[in-house]
């Protein structure tokens, strides 16, 4: 069996360290984070906004959603 190592900055659970390197994918500006609930370092629930462009991406169970608006399902 094969052990499956991730790297701390491609897992898909949302840090509070990651704000250091996360931009707006849009326009590229960097993003503020909203918590609404955390556990230690990683945020549960919240948003990352962009003060540019004002897109909003929310974070759900962990996991950040990235794509632009008219993406998203």
């Amino acid at each position: 069996m094969t052990a499956l190592l991730l790297h701390p900055y491609t897992d898909s659970v949302m840090r509070k360290d990651l704000m250091d390197i996360l931009a707006c994918p849009v326009c590229k500006t960097p993003l503020e984070l909203t918590v609404e609930g955390d556990e230690g370092d990683e945020v549960i629930q919240g948003a990352l906004r962009c003060s540019n462009c004002g897109d909003v991406y929310p974070i759900r169970d962990r996991i950040p959603n990235l794509l632009p608006k008219a993406m998203r399902g």
